[in-house]
């Protein structure tokens, strides 16, 4: 049985160990050139053993650094955001640059010109220009399909509203109710669920939405403004003007 046991880990020891997976990550030129890249990737490795290949912005690759989509840091005139394909290297790496390690790791950086990169990046308020022209019973449709999961829209749905979260009568009584209605994806808690064709920035793929996401074009919240814009005031004695 001796005999037998050392016989399997010699075979084991002489076994060839399998290759580690050689994840790619695609970089655009100007954090290539900045130096910030050689910078980074190194400081990862180092730490987890995860080997990582930098290829060129265009170049096949299961992450990449790229100027669209949502932001994690910004620097050399950019906002840059990080996507990956999920697979478990890359997902360790994504894990890496969002904790506290990472991003002081990214903020420690200065190049040869002086250039440093900030983790403090605020989403780019994008707000649309809004008419009134959208089709009034069609808002009414999605404001019932798409908010209707929380609002009390109408009658149609007056028991299926939320009960801490005003109805669109209630909305309608404030002095600034276009507005919050035009800017409603910049609003707590609609930015982690809400995408705008066009508007919103996608959603960061490591960061899923905590619902079901809402998905609407630009012709859809102008229709919706259209349908608010009709509907009367809730009754609550003066305008109201919430912050």
């Amino acid at each position: 049985m001796r005999v037998f046991l050392a016989m399997l880990l010699v075979i084991c020891a002489l076994r060839p160990v399998s290759a580690q997976e050689d994840l790619r990550l695609a970089v655009p030129e100007a954090l290539e050139t900045s130096g910030f890249a050689q910078f980074l990737v190194p400081r990862f490795v180092l730490k987890t053993g995860v080997r990582i290949t930098r290829v060129g912005a265009g170049d096949p690759a299961q992450m990449r650094f790229s100027a669209q989509g949502r932001a994690l840091f910004e620097g050399l005139g950019e906002r840059w955001a990080f996507e990956h394909d999920g697979s478990n290297g890359a997902e360790r790496f994504a894990t890496w640059l969002r904790s506290d390690i990472g991003l002081r790791t990214i903020e420690s950086f200065v190049a040869p010109d002086g250039s440093s990169f900030s983790t403090a990046v605020k989403a780019a308020a994008v707000t649309p220009v809004l008419s009134y022209d959208g089709d009034p019973v069609e808002g009414e449709a999605l404001s019932l399909r798409m908010c209707g999961r929380c609002h009390v829209i109408n009658e149609k749905n007056r028991m299926n509203g939320m009960g801490a979260t005003p109805s669109f009568s209630v909305l309608r009584s404030m002095r600034d109710w276009d507005d919050r209605f035009a800017t409603f994806h910049l609003r707590n808690p609609h930015p982690s669920f809400t995408q705008i064709e066009d508007v919103t920035d996608p959603f960061d793929p490591t960061l899923p939405p905590p619902i079901v996401p809402m998905e609407m074009t630009f012709e859809d919240l102008e229709a919706i403004l259209a349908y608010v814009a009709g509907i009367p005031p809730a009754d609550l004695g003066a305008p109201l003007q919430l912050q």
